[in-house]
């Protein structure tokens, strides 16, 4: 997915705030879901990030088209784990994390449909 940086993003000095990156992350991860029909939230179903590990390689710009690949590393009933990776204009990686990724329905952690997995699945597979 392609996230153009705009000044919402930055310092005064044009630099990507370290915040911006996860939130890049959240918005490639919510959009892949919608551009299969489906979402991050179903009524009482959703899911919610209970852990991640985030590095940070290069600063980005004010301007600067960046690209987020996902893919995914593991899969369970409840919870997923993916590796999301954004690169610059000139194909540099500028940050990279893992997040793991669990179902919550009626406020507990809950089994994945099988349909919303296939979902994910197919989502998330080979991008990085």
């Amino acid at each position: 997915m392609k996230i153009r940086v705009y000044f919402e993003d930055t310092d005064a000095g044009g630099i990507v705030y370290h915040s911006k990156y996860i939130n890049f992350c959240e918005r490639a991860r919510s959009e892949m879901l919608f551009s299969k029909g489906a979402s991050p939230k179903n009524g009482d179903a959703f899911f919610i990030v209970r852990e991640l590990n985030a590095k940070y390689f290069k600063s980005a710009t004010l301007g600067e088209l960046l690209s987020v690949k996902t893919k995914i590393l593991s899969s369970s009933k409840i919870s997923f784990e993916l590796l999301q990776e954004i690169y610059n204009e000139r194909d540099e990686k500028i940050f990279s994390m893992v997040v793991k990724i669990v179902y919550i329905k009626n406020n507990k952690p809950s089994r994945i449909d099988k349909e919303l997995l296939k979902v994910i699945d197919n989502c998330f597979t080979d991008q990085v």
